[in-house]
């Protein structure tokens, strides 16, 4: 973490400089702002933290509760999930107090006596074996509050607006009397707790994420469906304290036996688990009765399919009955199939456009990927740096990975909710399990070509970070003082790009391809950095330059490395030492950068985009086309 380039911190260094609208942020919710977040949930906190790194940008969030979610119903971080939080600064500390799923087991029928079950399989978690980032459970309330500090201490200051909830939208179209103003969507709120509770008015904003759930009223403001249904199968889940002989209390397990099947799944905490568990198949003119269906019930049912070990529930925090349900929506921002030159002015993420069952452990985390994907996109049309066509890659990149999570959750919940005798091999649930572990962990995520988003004709320059899928990190070591990191956990989510250099065979000081491409970037009127980076700004405020060198640290010189990488920012315009790395193995670091990834010797430049996935591959020798690539996406500076 760096900190002490504005002068000396005494306090907590996570907490950054009030900027912009965040010195002095009105407490009511203003009549006109930039962007309107609707809802709190997963994507909208991230969003919101996201946004509060825009400091010029107005963003308030509403949300109808009268406080923070205490009880959430999803748990399940996935890895990509916790690289997120890397991003964000939180990571550390929420994996302190998660539960870390190191294996899971599978149960089934005994062949000796069909009533009782037995352990068939154990095999270990995935979240390690496919990343440096562990597969958790924690309370999706604890990652509200994480992402809410977060968006607190940005510059921004934003906090939720609580006792707020949304009536309607209507947008009006460019040249009408009500786009005049500069903010074309028009809002209905309602006080929904203290002293206005029930009171209405209307405010202004230029943008609106509608983050308010599967019941979404934004979605239905638009006009956009939900299509899709639900299946004939009923699960009750339940958050339970017991006392039970069940020996695989703490460890994950999908258990199948004659009554039933139960996905188990220890919580955080040490006690609490969650359990869900199979109540069979739903009439067709069941009506959602199901629903209905008592605690006692389940737990009975939970029981019965455990035999011969009991539960004997203590507590209960949470229970519920749902039916499976897959449905995407037809499009998740307000632009029509005609208006294809229109910017779009709503948008739709989490469960107003995707939602599925929750066995797969994927709804809050491709809910916060949709926050993700979109914030940054709209920061940087609102503060001027990219043209408002960049908010049409939102639908177009995030409608694709909602399809495929619905076709994998469809698979998984049906693999699940089988019967014994509809199972020929016993281990088929495990092989499905681990060999499908990189799309659920978050990884198997592409773009495809765009405007913000490259072609592979370079891709061989750096086979290990695929173009359009996310920046998988390695270790490198500083050259300042050969500390090992990790080159990916210094890419904060603070709303800047990254272009990763790594060098030719020569050290820095030597005549190479990387020192002529840095006296381009730093000199040439075409490089991105003289033309998009506002007048005024630092070097580095809009891309984050780094260089990977070949050698090991200590037989490089870092005041010879060209001066790009290593800027002067700060009103104190102090030198940054942290942007020149190693990749030479080294007492401390046995990885070689290049060997992991793929990276030709003869360098190559990768850029990344800020939510941390690849956009380009390109070689040293190719400025113009990093030039042509910036150019395509971002406006001239001011």
């Amino acid at each position: 973490m760096q900190f002490h380039h504005h002068g000396y911190v005494s306090g907590d260094p996570r907490v950054q400089p009030a900027a912009g609208v965040g010195v002095d942020r009105p407490a009511e919710l203003p009549d006109e702002m930039d962007v309107l977040i609707v809802g709190s949930g997963p994507a909208g906190m991230l969003l919101a933290a996201q946004l509060s790194q825009y400091p010029d940008v107005v963003t308030r969030i509403i949300e109808r509760r009268d406080g923070r979610l205490v009880l959430g119903q999803a748990d399940g971080i996935q890895p990509r999930s916790v690289e997120t939080f890397q991003a964000f600064g939180f990571a550390e500390r929420i994996i302190a107090e998660a539960y870390n799923i190191g294996y899971m087991n599978f149960w089934g029928p005994d062949p000796a006596d069909r009533s009782r079950i037995v352990r068939t399989s154990r095999t270990e978690d995935y979240g390690y074996k496919i990343s440096e980032f562990p597969h958790l459970i924690v309370n999706q309330a604890r990652v509200l509050d994480y992402f809410a500090e977060a968006a607190a201490h940005g510059p921004g200051r934003i906090a939720p607006d609580y006792g707020i909830e949304f009536v309607g939208l209507t947008v009006h179209e460019a040249g009408s009397e009500g786009a005049t103003s500069g903010y074309p969507v028009e809002v209905r709120v309602r006080y929904t707790a203290g002293e206005r509770a029930g009171e209405e008015r209307t405010v202004r904003a230029k943008y609106v994420a509608g983050c308010d759930g599967a019941r979404s009223g934004v979605r239905d403001a638009i006009g956009r469906k939900h299509l899709g249904g639900f299946s004939a199968h009923a699960w009750g889940v339940m958050d339970v304290v017991v006392n039970t002989d069940f020996p695989d209390w703490r460890t994950k397990c999908a258990i199948n036996s004659e009554a039933g099947n139960i996905l188990h799944i220890p919580r955080e905490g040490g006690y609490l688990s969650r359990m869900y568990i199979d109540l069979g198949a739903v009439a067709e003119d069941d009506d959602h009765e199901v629903r209905k269906t008592p605690i006692e019930a389940i737990i009975a049912k939970a029981n019965d399919i455990l035999h011969p070990y009991t539960l004997d529930v203590r507590d209960v925090a949470w229970f519920s009955v749902y039916e499976v349900g897959h449905r995407v929506t037809d499009h998740f921002d307000d632009r029509s199939s005609d208006e294809a030159d229109a910017a779009p002015r709503v948008f739709l993420t989490g469960d107003a456009c995707h939602t599925h069952s929750a066995k797969a452990g994927q709804g809050m985390n491709v809910s916060m990927q949709d926050g993700f994907n979109l914030g940054w996109k709209l920061g940087s049309v609102v503060s001027g740096l990219a043209p408002e066509s960049l908010l049409s890659t939102y639908s177009a990149e995030r409608q694709p990975v909602a399809q495929q999570l619905i076709d994998f959750d469809r698979e998984w919940s049906s693999l699940m909710a089988r019967k014994p005798e509809e199972i020929s091999d016993p281990q088929e649930l495990a092989t499905f399990y681990l060999g499908t572990a990189e799309f659920p962990s978050g990884f198997m995520t592409q773009y495809g070509p765009s405007m913000i988003t490259g072609d592979a004709s370079h891709q061989s320059l750096a086979t290990g970070f695929p173009i359009g899928k996310r920046f998988k990190s390695s270790q490198v070591s500083f050259v300042c003082d050969g500390n090992v990191v990790h080159l990916g956990h210094h890419a904060k989510a603070d709303g800047r790009w990254r272009v990763y250099a790594f060098a030719d065979a020569p050290a820095a000081g030597e005549a190479s391809a990387l020192t002529d491409w840095a006296e381009w970037l730093s000199t040439s009127p075409d490089s991105p950095l003289a033309r998009f980076t506002p007048e005024g700004a630092d070097a580095d405020a809009v891309f984050d330059v780094k260089a990977i060198y070949q050698q090991p640290h200590d037989q490089l010189d870092l005041t010879l490395a060209p001066e790009v990488f290593r800027p002067k920012t700060g009103p104190l315009g102090l030198t940054d030492w942290e942007k020149v790395f190693a990749a030479g193995p080294s007492y401390w670091c046995r990885t070689d950068i290049f060997e992991e990834r793929g990276i030709s010797r003869d360098g190559a430049v990768v850029v990344v985009r800020p939510d941390g996935y690849v956009a380009h591959v390109l070689p040293l020798t190719a400025p113009a086309e990093l030039a042509e690539f910036f150019a395509g996406q971002m406006l001239a500076r001011r």
